[in-house]
């Protein structure tokens, strides 16, 4: 058996003429701001001209099913995705792959002398773990999903293990959200996640489904990633002295044959520019820079970009914000602060200058209506560049990619209080842009390749 990384979750798995290929991202950057780690290109002719026998997606991210990756693939490929969302399988019917299939979990599928088998995550309604069986391996690809307990049971029966492919980064996608509220960073691995790899006690291990970072200007490349490299090989030693670490670049190769691992060719269409893997470096001492300041990194909206963006907040936003108002259990609707009956929003938009506009939202059992100046009196705050919320409105961009910041102040002290049990993620710029939205980010890739 073969293994191949391509990038971040990306793999190909070949036993004799059978080549996989699993969650293709052929792009650098992915996801708008995710650079490969380290730097490569891909040679996308020759990519065309690879055959696969199969394509397995593990869920419907824009990092694991980009329909600008999967334009380099031969239509007749067929395509195995795990979905509970039916139109995921349409968008991939009319970009024209005509053999479509929906993964069902627990289900073992055969092709030629490989076999996938699609395991639940503990978010089965989002993701799911493969097993990659053949006469020379058994390899557990956990993708970036953590493990359901029922699922870990069986995976200990489905052993003994060569390989495991294990998301060993955990990122802090939503402490950057709001730097001066977060938690101190654990630099080492999730207990729940030593005490599984002890039991699987495999043969090897990949550090696997990271690989990636942030434009060079990004305060995210030294607040994002707690666990190095180095970090995660001690912690194996530690745990698993017998466990082989291998970090596998993009375009890199090892081959697993009579219990051995080695080597294997690398891919000569990812050209890797840097000589080995630079490590991560978390530093909790960064200085945070402001919206404002991150705002000037991105480019200036024309005229009718600009006026769509403010449209949005000055007239369509009012439909998903009171969506928020009539839910009895969100934040916006339980009137204890502020004015009475109410609680007010206020969303800074700030330009390509660092120039800043607001508008204040009033939330009421009445509704929500616009307010022109609330003061300090406020129980909610949200920043973000105009170019990052057309990004997100016009081009259904991930929260990774739009540097919000969410409540990164300090409020009166009663909001203060009721913000102790309140999900960042209740965030109404986040349900207006997201809420009830699939794909947005694949359907706008779909758009910009037919045109």
């Amino acid at each position: 058996m073969k293994v191949s990384r391509v990038l971040h979750a990306g793999y190909i798995f070949e036993s004799g003429e059978t080549r996989l290929l699993f969650d293709p991202i052929f792009e650098n950057p992915f996801s708008v701001n995710c650079f490969s780690f380290p730097a490569i290109d891909f040679d996308r002719e020759k990519i065309r001209n690879n055959k696969f026998d199969a394509i397995f997606i593990s869920h419907y991210h824009d990092d694991h099913c980009s329909f600008e990756s999967l334009d380099l693939i031969d239509r007749n490929t067929p395509i195995y995705a795990y979905c509970i969302f039916e139109e995921l399988f349409i968008l991939l019917k009319e970009f024209g792959f005509n053999n479509v299939h929906s993964l069902q979990l627990n289900q073992k599928i055969s092709i030629e002398s490989i076999t996938v088998t699609a395991w639940p995550s503990l978010d089965r309604d989002v993701d799911s773990i493969f097993q990659i069986q053949s006469p020379q391996a058994n390899i557990l690809n956990v993708v970036d999903s953590w493990i359901d307990p029922e699922t870990f049971r069986q995976l200990l029966k489905a052993g003994p293990w060569d390989l495991v492919l294990w998301p060993f980064q955990t990122m802090r996608e939503i402490e950057v959200l709001s730097p001066s509220r977060a938690t101190k960073a654990d630099r080492s691995l999730p207990a729940e996640w030593i005490e599984q790899i002890i039991e699987l006690n495999p043969k090897a291990i990949v550090p696997s489904s990271c690989q990636f970072k942030f434009e060079d200007w990004s305060w995210y490349n030294k607040a994002f990633f707690p666990i190095s490299y180095d970090q995660f090989e001690i912690q194996m030693k530690n745990i698993l002295p017998d466990c082989r670490v291998v970090n596998l670049s993009p375009g890199r190769s090892i081959v697993i044959e009579n219990d051995k691992i080695e080597s294997g060719q690398s891919l000569d269409w990812i050209r890797n520019n840097e000589s080995q893997i630079k490590d991560y470096d978390y530093d909790e001492s960064v200085v945070v820079p402001t919206t404002a300041e991150i705002a000037k990194n991105f480019q200036a909206l024309d005229e009718i970009q600009t006026s769509k963006v403010y449209e949005f907040c000055e007239k369509n936003i009012f439909d998903k914000l009171n969506i928020i108002a009539e839910n009895e259990d969100s934040y916006f609707s339980k009137f204890k602060v502020s004015k009475q009956g109410s609680k007010i929003w206020k969303l800074i938009i700030f330009d390509h200058q660092g120039t800043s506009k607001s508008f204040s939202y009033q939330f009421t059992s009445d509704g929500v209506t616009c307010l022109k100046d609330p003061g300090q009196d406020i129980d909610w705050q949200t920043e973000i560049s105009i170019n990052k919320m057309y990004g997100a409105l016009q081009n259904g961009e991930s929260l990774t990619s739009l540097y919000l910041r969410i409540n990164d102040r300090v409020f009166a002290r009663a909001v203060e209080e009721n913000l102790q049990e309140v999900d960042l993620m209740e965030d109404p710029l986040l349900f207006c842009l997201y809420d009830q939205k699939f794909a947005s980010y694949q359907k706008a890739q779909i758009k910009r390749l037919k045109a």
